[in-house]
């Protein structure tokens, strides 16, 4: 009796060690303070005072958050959420709402924290989004905040390898 136990055990610890001998610590790169300040700098120099801008880590955590002068209150929320929603779907805010303008992908209007509007923009590596930058209050609009973003992100382009 006591060998079956001892074999039903060893082959229990056979089937156990294969699968904590492929268990892997996860290295993942992320958006530093110092980054997300570089990049809402420069967003805030290349588009105007008034705007808000946010710049969320990986995770979707707000790692800044810019309120410009004379800026809307509401901004706050809408940049948070454009930075969200192009967080999650790893491209531009604005294409995000053309696509799920109608069809089959519309539902994905209705998550939380989601926007369709214009002045996200990821932060990526590769296929990588570490981070996202979003934008509101620009006198031109989306299109201007979607450039503001990507020209605070190209400030940071040689750390994103």
């Amino acid at each position: 009796m006591s060998f079956r136990v001892l074999a039903v055990a060893a082959v229990a610890a056979a089937l156990v060690v294969p699968a904590s001998a492929n268990a892997q610590v996860l290295t993942e790169k992320n958006v530093s303070i110092k980054m997300a300040l570089t990049i809402a700098e420069t967003a805030l120099t290349e588009c105007t005072p008034r705007v808000s801008i946010a710049v969320l880590d990986r995770a979707g955590r707000m790692r800044v958050f810019l309120q410009g002068d004379g800026a809307s209150p509401h901004n706050l929320e809408l940049a948070r959420r454009k930075a969200y929603t192009a967080l999650t779907f790893r491209r531009p805010s604005a294409e995000w709402a053309k696509r799920t303008a109608e069809g089959d992908v519309a539902g994905q209007r209705s998550l939380t924290d989601v926007i369709p509007l214009g002045g996200g923009v990821p932060i990526m590596i590769g296929e990588d989004a570490i981070g996202s930058v979003g934008l509101s209050g620009a006198p031109g609009g989306q299109p201007k905040e979607e450039a503001c973003a990507k020209a605070g992100i190209a400030k940071v382009e040689d750390q994103l390898k």
